[in-house]
């Protein structure tokens, strides 16, 4: 009889958000296998756990599936954790999983943290439907493509993104989103818990001035009949790159743009001042 696989959500913060089960299940399996073993080795110090910790991530998540399934196949059990958070939610967790499900290996799940919950809760905007997008593509063609996917999706949508790129990707949204009611959670469960909750072209000038700092998640609402004339933001942004191009400063080209078009003259100024490639 084969070992089981526990997917152990872990916390995304603070510490004392260990479940009871989750400490339990880290204390009586025969190994865990961590995203970064060096952060997963201080939460088991926390709990004063001592466990055989194997690292699987990303660069070698084929080579430490095969190692973990052996070691299921031999009868032992083994939690799998992320760094903070639920395994499997935009970390290779998902493909163990996948691995273990195709060999017939018993898989439970001891829940916990997720911080696109937790954000999507504090955002304010509808959570009857939604759709998870994780990490937006570094390449700037591919983000556009993955943002122009979600152009008319009806339903909330989730991003995570880390700090040093959240800028580009506001100036990127709201290129192609217009100007949308957004939320924007950091450092969650932590001392500097922060939510913004605001309209992307201010979202862009609150960061501009104040540096991103920690791990970000973003909620952007669905299309609406109030979002609606938002979806032409694309067609008056290329107006308003056409008229800086003949000559106009960036003031004066949303100016003519936002007579013509209706769309909000401040949201097509900062668009175009971010125009650049990054």
């Amino acid at each position: 009889m084969a070992g089981k696989l526990y997917l152990v959500a872990t916390p995304i913060g603070n510490l004392n958000d260990i479940s009871d089960r989750a400490a339990r299940t880290l204390e009586e399996v025969d190994f865990i296998a961590a995203e970064d073993t060096r952060v997963t080795q201080k939460l088991l110090n926390r709990l004063g756990i001592k466990k055989t910790l194997i690292s699987y991530y990303k660069h070698n998540s084929r080579q430490s599936g095969e190692y973990i399934l052996k070691r299921l196949l031999d009868e032992e059990d083994c939690a799998l954790v992320t760094d903070a958070g639920t395994p499997g939610i935009s970390d290779p967790g998902e493909e163990v999983v996948r691995l273990c499900s195709d060999t017939g290996i018993e898989i439970l799940t001891i829940p916990g943290p997720c911080a696109a919950i937790s954000a999507l809760t504090l955002s304010g905007l509808p959570t009857g439907r939604f759709t998870f997008e994780g990490f937006l593509s570094t390449s700037r063609k591919s983000r556009f493509e993955h943002l122009e996917e979600l152009k008319t999706e009806k339903q909330t949508m989730i991003f995570y993104e880390a700090p040093h790129k959240l800028n580009r990707t506001l100036n990127d949204m709201l290129t192609v989103f217009g100007d949308r009611c957004i939320s924007l959670s950091r450092e969650l469960t932590k001392i500097h818990e922060e939510t913004i909750r605001c309209h992307i072209s201010e979202a862009i000038s609150h960061f501009s001035e104040t540096p991103p700092r920690g791990e970000f998640v973003i909620i952007i609402e669905g299309i609406t009949d109030t979002t609606a004339n938002n979806d032409d933001f694309s067609d008056a942004f290329a107006i308003a790159i056409d008229y800086r191009d003949k000559g106009y400063s960036a003031k004066d080209a949303a100016k003519k743009t936002s007579d013509e078009t209706g769309i909000s003259k401040n949201a097509i100024y900062k668009a175009l001042i971010s125009d650049v490639e990054v």
